[in-house]
């Protein structure tokens, strides 16, 4: 099982979880993140005044998903997340060793 981690535009969130759940993925979890990449926050007007923004709001989406899934899973995420400019996201996979469900006791693929 593998862990994808998208950071990703927070209006680009829809298509994203339409793709998804379109492909047949049933779960995930979205959480609000701030921080900054290549960008290096940008620097916005208010009232006439400039002032800088260090930390941009992203959106991180967490999916653990069956190996075979994991190409299928990262080219919906791209597709859906991408404008093409600079701060679209950035994807991270890494491995899950043992998932749980709590209620049932289930484990791993019967889990997800």
């Amino acid at each position: 099982m593998k862990k994808i981690e998208a950071i990703i535009r927070p209006f680009k969130l829809d298509e994203v979880k339409i793709a998804l759940v379109n492909a047949g993925i049933v779960g995930m979890t979205v959480l609000e993140v701030r921080g900054f990449g290549r960008q290096k926050g940008q620097t916005e007007r208010y009232r006439g005044s400039e002032y800088t923004v260090e930390f941009l709001q992203k959106l991180k989406i967490e999916i653990v998903v069956e190996d075979n899934q994991v190409d299928m899973v990262v080219e919906k995420i791209i597709s859906a997340a991408r404008t093409g400019e600079i701060g679209d996201g950035k994807i991270f996979i890494s491995s899950v060793d043992s998932v749980i469900r709590i209620r049932t006791s289930e484990k791993d693929k019967l889990a997800i």
